[in-house]
């Protein structure tokens, strides 16, 4: 077990490596969200398949198979999660798309209520009220300057990574990295025939496929590891407030290498949801066990 200052560092390492996610969107060529998907997911395998490995003694193939069906639908929202994320960072600004993934959190909330029969505290009831304030800024903003198709994949990825969680908790799933190894063959078999089936070449160019190889191996896999290490000494809800790093930082990239900017209107919506997320994750830290 780590102490709580290295679980600390670990989850703050891994959100600012997952922010950079946007600007390696950005810096893709030519290739499709498909593509990207195939390749990133491709990228993911190796380096889960040997976490998992490692964990499981050198028996990576029963510790997915254990996931059972929960394992499965959890893959189908990793996918919704993964293609959702990729195609609004092709279609909006990465402010506008990050702000919407933070909404996942309260999608869980509601999910789990609703299919699990979970309570949800009064505290994150406020949340989520105040978090919906924060949506619909961004959302009505996007109808009316073009980017909708962004904003809906936005809201779709972040749905997909809050029925990922449900069904671990569904399933009662204690290894997170084995689920998304299996969501990472998914996605990637799921991008292969959307590719074949829409006529569309799997072929790439070497910088396309490098990037995208490179996003899946160090930025999405390498974040994961590093936060499945650092969040077991570290509580939820401060993980909560931790990650948060990784929205803050995410336009900040883009910004200073490629000179993308928001409108006012994404960074008020956004600056709405991201105190709906820490008011939820400090009252829940209150009321936690210790």
């Amino acid at each position: 077990m780590h102490s709580y200052k290295t679980g600390a560092l670990l989850v703050i390492i891994a959100g600012v490596i997952w922010s950079l996610m946007g600007l390696a969107i950005r810096n893709i060529e030519a290739a499709s969200a498909w593509q990207i998907l195939l390749y990133r997911s491709a990228g993911m395998v190796p380096v889960l398949l040997t976490f998992v490995a490692i964990r499981s003694g050198g028996r990576p193939l029963q510790q997915i198979a254990r996931t059972g069906w929960a394992g499965i639908v959890g893959a189908l929202g990793l996918l919704a999660a993964f293609a959702g994320a990729i195609i609004a960072l092709q279609a909006t600004t990465v402010a506008n798309a990050v702000f919407l993934f933070a909404a996942a959190p309260f999608l869980t909330a509601l999910l789990a209520w609703a299919l699990l029969g979970e309570q949800v505290r009064p505290a994150t009831r406020a949340a989520i009220a105040i978090a919906a304030v924060g949506v619909i800024i961004m959302v009505r903003e996007g109808l009316s300057g073009g980017a909708a198709a962004g904003n809906i994949a936005a809201l779709i990825s972040a749905l997909g990574f809050a029925a990922f969680t449900v069904t671990l908790r569904w399933g009662k799933l204690e290894d997170m990295v084995a689920a998304v190894l299996l969501g990472a063959l998914v996605s990637m078999l799921a991008a292969a025939l959307m590719l074949v089936w829409s006529g569309t070449s799997l072929r790439v160019s070497l910088w396309d496929g490098a990037l995208s190889a490179a996003m899946g191996a160090v930025l999405l896999s390498g974040g994961m590891v590093l936060y499945t290490f650092g969040s077991r000494a570290v509580p939820a809800a401060e993980t909560a407030l931790l990650s948060m790093l990784e929205i803050l930082l995410a336009p900040l990239w883009v910004w200073l290498f490629l000179g993308e900017t928001a409108t006012a209107t994404t960074f008020a919506g956004g600056a709405v949801l991201l105190v709906a997320v820490a008011f939820n994750a400090i009252s829940g830290a209150r009321v936690a066990p210790a």
